[in-house]
């Protein structure tokens, strides 16, 4: 197995892990565990990033440590990953997951910088009218 899938196997099962620790009220332990998950994605992801020829593994390993970014409170690193996943030729329902979940993460602070109440439950209801209506 390459270091690449092992990577993510190996993240895929912190993050699992993470959700059952989390279910049971652990949150402290299901955090450690997410924040593991969320390294060890992004290494595998780096190790494609040059790799333009690999999609869509390439832009799937960047979404996927994205999304494990947000969910540790990693924004920065969230919106670098998604950056470094859209400058490759990821397909085009990736793209737009990854365009969509800069959104969901950026939208938040434009509105505060504008000083507009934002409401994270209409966000959320409104993007799974979106997806599920």
């Amino acid at each position: 197995m390459s270091q690449i899938q092992e990577l993510h196997r190996q993240a895929i099962d912190l993050a699992e892990l993470a959700s059952t620790k989390k279910l049971k009220g652990d949150l402290e332990q299901a955090g450690l565990l997410l924040r593991q998950a969320f390294e060890k994605e992004t290494k595998a992801a780096t190790l494609l990033a040059d790799n333009l020829s690999a999609e869509p593994t390439r832009s799937i390993l960047h979404r996927s440590a994205a999304s494990l970014a947000v969910d540790c409170g990693e924004f920065q690193a969230a919106d670098r990953l998604i950056a470094t996943a859209l400058s490759g030729n990821p397909p085009q329902e990736i793209a737009e997951e990854l365009k969509d979940l800069f959104i969901r993460i950026n939208l938040r602070h434009y509105f505060e910088r504008r000083g507009i109440s934002f409401d994270e439950e209409k966000l959320t209801s409104l993007t799974l009218e979106r997806q599920f209506g």
